[in-house]
């Protein structure tokens, strides 16, 4: 009788049960392996996220002071041809390269050895590549390199050289205008302003 009731038991083997705890371990590291590659793989991608945005704002340079315009023709229907603007280094981050353009042509910077690149945008138009000239203001090493404690005065245009040949039309009174400037690295610096009712000789843009 207690063969009868026997015979058709079964069970598993010390064998079987350490495959089958094997095949759940191997599993196991699999999956722990990819959640810890992943990790990894995020925490680099936003520690390179976190240099690069410190880099940009490194990078950027900031407006110090007010915008100055200097009339092409003056008066209550008149024009401007230079726009005068300072900054420095914002954060005391690194050097920017503010090599001016080797000429320029009805306004239009020439030749490529300017890394700064000026625009001019306003509702009738979008103007690439402005000339410009740099002055550099109080203290200064003699390169061209904006570094922590200088400041550049840049000018965009010069007397028959400037916004007036450049723009079609010209900047005249209560002209909303922008002066978008791109440097090599960091972030656009752009400067917004209107043009009061009656041009002078020398406006401060406010």
């Amino acid at each position: 009788m207690y063969n009868k009731y026997f015979k058709h038991q079964k069970g598993i083997t010390g064998l079987e049960t350490a495959i089958i705890l094997i095949a759940f371990v191997v599993v196991a590291a699999v999956f722990a392996y990819t959640a810890l590659s992943a990790g990894l793989f995020s925490t680099q991608k936003a520690s390179e996220a976190v240099y690069s945005g410190l880099s940009e704002a490194r990078s950027t340079v900031e407006l110090k002071g007010g915008v100055i315009a200097t009339a092409g023709t003056p008066g209550a229907a008149g024009t401007i041809e230079m726009v005068t603007f300072t900054v420095t280094n914002v954060l005391g981050g690194d050097p920017v390269d503010f090599t001016v353009p080797t000429g320029g042509t009805a306004g239009i910077a020439t030749g490529n050895a300017h890394k700064v690149v000026i625009n001019y945008l306003d509702q009738n138009q979008e103007v690439d590549n402005l000339y410009w000239t740099v002055d550099k203001v109080g203290n200064d090493d003699g390169d061209n390199l904006l570094e922590v404690g200088e400041k550049f005065q840049i000018t965009v245009g010069a007397a028959g050289n400037g916004l007036v040949e450049a723009l079609t039309p010209a900047l005249t009174v209560n002209g909303r205008f922008s002066l978008v400037v791109l440097t090599p690295t960091g972030a656009v610096l752009s400067i917004e302003r209107t043009t009061p009712a009656f041009i002078d000789t020398i406006c401060d843009l406010r």
